[in-house]
């Protein structure tokens, strides 16, 4: 009997809890809720399988998880510390030699590689019937340019050093991207095994060994503690630096950016939901208290009610977040790979174990304090509590977890401290600038708009905070995206030069740049180059100098020396000026690594010579306009007496096929790179990642405004007695409107331009400490922001209108 009574009134408390929720103030926080869910996990099923492309994109560019190179043959303590692990290898040796055909000869980089070429990413080769993907013994596989330069065709006899080989075809596409042109040559592939019969790598040949390996993250970090590291030695993987992995690592940042503004836009709104309702239900826990409920029953009916809300919530926003995912895929869908990587339940757990973490406080710290109001409250107006515990300690639950998910992430809590200074700057502007307006003389509806929002000054600064923090995390997110593809597009301008000619004999110099003028070529100016090695720093070895970090490149290998007049007009002078005697410039990067400054004296080393020079300035080199760019720069009179050869580059177009063919054929000691194809490789890529940016940034937007509309319709929720009772005075429904509008439009105009304002600071900082970009002012955000939120209030109030409208006595008839 006593069970069945339990039954029923477990029964009766269900359903009352859900009457609760669909006629008191509860199902915003049901809507809250698998809004979070719902964004985070599309966000977070897109985002990891962006990821996953992403990962993918950057070994294949690699050619494999990690690489090792060296100038000197692998150690054998690595190749068998890799064998002990299980690891995937594959070997390369690359080198220069010449190339003889019947009819030309011709400088080329050899490749030597062993059948498992390339663990990751693609290579194409044809022999005119067939295309194929791996290289065997015996064959020889020539770059497109190399049949012209050579005059030779598939099936002709090619000598390649000491070695006699039989052209097998063409390379089509070779794997990885490289976006320094200045190390290529028409490449040839060859088989390990035909290395020795060539004879071109002899002691002291300029060769580089490369070690190709794939496997788990843990095993390839063990394998790596088994070498050490020579000046000529390096380990390349997906951190390492270069421009292709800067934007990997760009993208993956954004990624986690978003999902944080999300939650964190989505943790407001729960929060200030949570907040009225507890406003709304002090009456009806005093009342139910004066009843004679008890604290463990009305506890029992709020925990049936949250657990209603968390249920129906997860199941529904799980349920939405799949179908967004499938839908934000639709523009990516033959970007993104074919099968796509699972998600599997990661973004499932995440989500909804997201919100439960940020329902704790928003839904617990409010609830327990409705537990202590006081059944006294039913007859008076003044609130009073009985005494119980404070519950603020809550707040710890979700900001916990959050400091060990992002304690490493500059931009999230940049954007966390922007939220908190601008929540503040907002309590003191907004009731300073709507105060003096107030002063003014104004029409009777604005006066009675002012009026209601100067009559509490911590709900005042709470709502313009709210508000204008939602507008400005969806303007960061939008900014961070357009200020990112402004400088992703620089990584290949439209005007970048796409080819380059090196090692232009002195005696052909003029003769060469005379058919690119002839044919109005687009060219920069031609370049000496010499080879040399930076060696002392102050009378001091220069390695001793060395701090890490790109610049440290300038020891590891031989590099590019010029020599000139003055500074090419695209490089910035950042420190010093040119000199006409004895001076070099150096590029910042190597200045900053080597810690250089103006006056040090610098040693080289230069067709064995040793040259010396001072420091005259320092300038910053903008690598990614792919024009002709060096560490150093010398004045002529350091480099007099030392032989150069010559480089410049230049702009093709299709139709400049054949003036390519006659260059090679007019001048076959000439390095002539074209590199159309890199570009077009590395434009798609960016292009793939320029979608997966925009369309995470739309789904924030959409779910930003989503959360404002949410916002606005709240804040016109808690003005409906007070509205009510207006209309049951006699005031028009006209004069109501007025007031509505002004209260709000009032509330759009100062919440926008403040958000604008801690929009700019934040992205600012984001671009400087976050991504290490230069930052700009953006004006049309100063128009945008407030015409966003205007839009948006006038959807609500048309929602709400009519029933904001109806006179008190009218809404209980």
């Amino acid at each position: 009997m006593t069970a069945q009574v339990s039954k029923n009134l477990n029964r009766r408390l269900f359903s009352w809890s859900l009457g609760e929720i669909r006629h008191g103030q509860l199902w915003p926080v049901s809507i809250a809720l698998t809004l979070i869910i719902a964004c985070i996990f599309a966000l977070t099923a897109l985002a990891e399988r962006m990821e996953q492309v992403v990962v993918k994109q950057g070994k294949d560019a690699l050619t494999a998880d990690t690489v090792y190179t060296s100038s000197n043959p692998i150690p054998e303590q690595l190749i068998a510390a890799t064998q002990q692990q299980g690891l995937t290898t594959s070997l390369q040796t690359r080198f220069a030699t010449m190339a003889f055909s019947d009819n030309a000869m011709k400088l080329i980089t050899v490749k030597s590689i062993d059948s498992a070429y390339p663990l990751r990413g693609e290579m194409v080769l044809s022999d005119g019937n067939a295309t194929y993907s791996n290289i065997k013994p015996g064959e020889l596989w020539l770059d497109e340019r190399l049949f012209n330069q050579l005059d030779v065709k598939v099936g002709d006899s090619v000598t390649v050093g000491d070695a006699d080989f039989v052209v097998s075809g063409h390379i089509v596409e070779e794997p990885g991207l490289s976006f320094n042109p200045f190390r290529q040559m028409p490449s040839a592939f060859i088989h390990e095994s035909d290395l020795d019969k060539t004879g071109a790598v002899q002691l002291g040949s300029r060769v580089r060994f490369s070690l190709y390996i794939n496997g788990d993250e843990k095993q390839i970090e063990q394998v790596k503690d088994v070498v050490t590291l020579t000046p000529s030695d390096r380990w390349r993987d997906q951190n390492s630096a270069s421009r292709t992995n800067e934007v990997f690592q760009r993208t993956e940042q954004y990624l986690s950016l978003t999902v944080a503004i999300v939650v964190i836009m989505a943790a407001t709104t729960l929060v200030l939901t949570c907040q009225h309702y507890v406003t709304t239900r002090k009456k009806t826990i005093a009342m139910l208290k004066s009843l004679g409920a008890s604290r463990s029953w009305i506890s029992r009916w709020l925990s049936i009610q949250v657990l209603i809300l968390l249920v129906t919530a997860a199941v529904l926003g799980v349920a939405i977040g799949v179908v967004l995912e499938v839908l934000l895929r639709i523009p990516l869908v033959d970007l993104l790979p074919d099968p796509l990587p699972s998600y599997g339940i990661g973004p499932a757990l995440i989500a909804i174990m997201t919100s439960i973490l940020i329902a704790v406080p928003a839904l617990g710290i409010p609830l327990m304090s409705l537990l202590n109001v006081s059944a006294a409250n039913v007859m008076q107006d003044a609130l009073s509590y009985e005494k119980g515990k404070s519950y603020r300690w809550l707040v710890l639950v979700p900001l916990v977890p959050m400091l060990v998910a992002y304690y490493d992430n500059t931009m999230v809590w940049i954007v966390f401290g922007g939220m908190i200074a601008l929540f503040v700057v907002l309590a003191v502007l907004s009731l300073v600038v709507t105060k003096s307006i107030a002063k003014m003389p104004l029409t009777p509806a604005i006066k009675l708009a002012l009026s209601r929002i100067n009559r509490s000054s911590v709900s005042t600064g709470i709502q313009f905070g709210a508000l204008a923090l939602s507008l400005m995390l969806l303007a960061v997110m939008w900014l961070v995206r357009t200020d990112l593809l402004t400088d992703w597009q620089r990584t290949l301008p439209e005007d970048a030069p796409n080819a380059f000619a090196l090692n232009i004999a002195p005696y052909e110099r003029e003769a060469y740049l005379k058919v690119l003028d002839d044919n109005q070529i687009e060219r920069s100016q031609d370049y000496p180059i010499i080879r040399g090695r930076l060696s002392q720093i102050n009378g001091k070895d220069a390695k001793e100098y060395a701090q890490g970090g790109e610049g440290t490149d300038a020891l590891r290998r031989e590099i590019n020396f010029t020599f000139a007049d003055g500074i090419p007009e695209h490089n910035e002078v950042l420190e010093g000026q040119w000199t006409n005697t004895e001076g070099v410039s150096v590029e910042s990067d190597v200045a900053t690594d080597l810690g250089l400054s103006i006056g040090d004296e610098l040693t080289f080393v230069i067709n064995s010579q040793e040259v010396s020079a001072k420091v005259n300035s320092i300038r910053h080199v903008e690598w990614r306009d792919m024009k002709p760019n060096f560490y150093f720069i010398f004045t002529p009179d350091v480099l007099s007496d030392i032989p150069a050869t010559y480089l410049v580059s230049f702009r093709l177009k299709e139709q400049d096929d054949s003036l390519i063919n006659q260059l090679s054929r007019e001048h076959p000691t000439v390095s002539l790179m074209d590199i159309r194809s890199m570009g077009a490789k590395i434009q798609q890529l960016l292009t793939q990642i320029v979608w997966s940016i925009t369309v995470l940034a739309g789904l924030g937007v959409i779910a930003g405004v989503m959360l404002i509309f949410t916002l606005l319709r709240l804040s016109l929720g808690q003005r409906q007695s007070e509205i009510q009772l207006y209309r049951t005075l006699g005031a028009s429904k006209k004069r109501v409107t007025q007031t509505i509008w002004a209260e709000y439009g009032l509330m759009s105009l100062i919440a926008g331009v403040i958000a604008a304002i801690g929009a700019e600071i934040v992205v600012g900082a984001l671009m400087v400490y976050g991504f290490d970009l230069s930052p700009s002012l953006h004006i049309t955000l100063w128009f945008a922001l407030p015409i966003v939120t205007f839009f948006t209030l006038a959807l609500v109030v048309n929602s709400m209108i009519r029933g904001l409208l109806v006179p008190i006595n009218k809404a209980f008839s």
